[in-house]
């Protein structure tokens, strides 16, 4: 089964290698699950990503999550974003690529019907293997995320994970 995911994964992860007029679909794909004596929690998670490279080195689109949490004895909590992302992307040689996205948008949860928004910078290192199709490593970025729920005080997170997470992916450009 992990092997599974990590192939969904590396098959669906983020696109770079920006080419003016080129069309860039990318994606993630998330699981993981969590037992601990009896109380056992998963976790899945979907983030489809589509935009235009409307210039040299810069794409703009529109991004997406749907997510689900859902712990034994508990309520299945589910959460979706959407908002849009701008890319820089910048060739080191012909084989690597730098990129960073800045994404921003609207988020909410089924979590006491909690809404806000958040905000993200990411950097990220491409790989170009062949005609394109290439491998994309990330390892963290900064943060911000606020929700307000209804019974619950107003959430406000910060976060900046370099060195603490770890995203490799495929990707693939296609030209117009």
């Amino acid at each position: 089964m992990k092997k599974l995911l990590l192939a969904v994964a590396l098959l669906i992860a983020t696109i770079t290698n920006a080419q003016k007029g080129s069309i860039l679909l990318g994606g993630n794909v998330g699981f993981a699950s969590e037992k601990i004596g009896d109380a056992k929690s998963t976790n899945f998670e979907f983030s489809p990503k589509v935009g235009y490279q409307f210039a040299d080195h810069w794409t703009a689109g529109v991004q997406g999550t749907i997510a689900t949490l859902d712990v034994k004895g508990s309520e299945k909590t589910e959460n979706y974003k959407i908002g849009g992302f701008v890319r820089y992307s910048t060739a080191l040689s012909e084989t690597f690529s730098f990129y960073t996205d800045l994404g921003a948008g609207y988020q909410n949860t089924s979590l006491n019907n909690a809404k806000g928004m958040y905000a993200s910078l990411t950097p990220a290192l491409f790989i170009n293997m062949k005609r394109g199709f290439g491998l994309n490593f990330s390892i963290g970025g900064v943060n911000y995320d606020n929700l307000d729920g209804k019974n619950d005080p107003r959430q406000e997170r910060i976060g900046f994970d370099f060195g603490k997470t770890f995203n490799v992916g495929i990707s693939k450009n296609f030209g117009l």
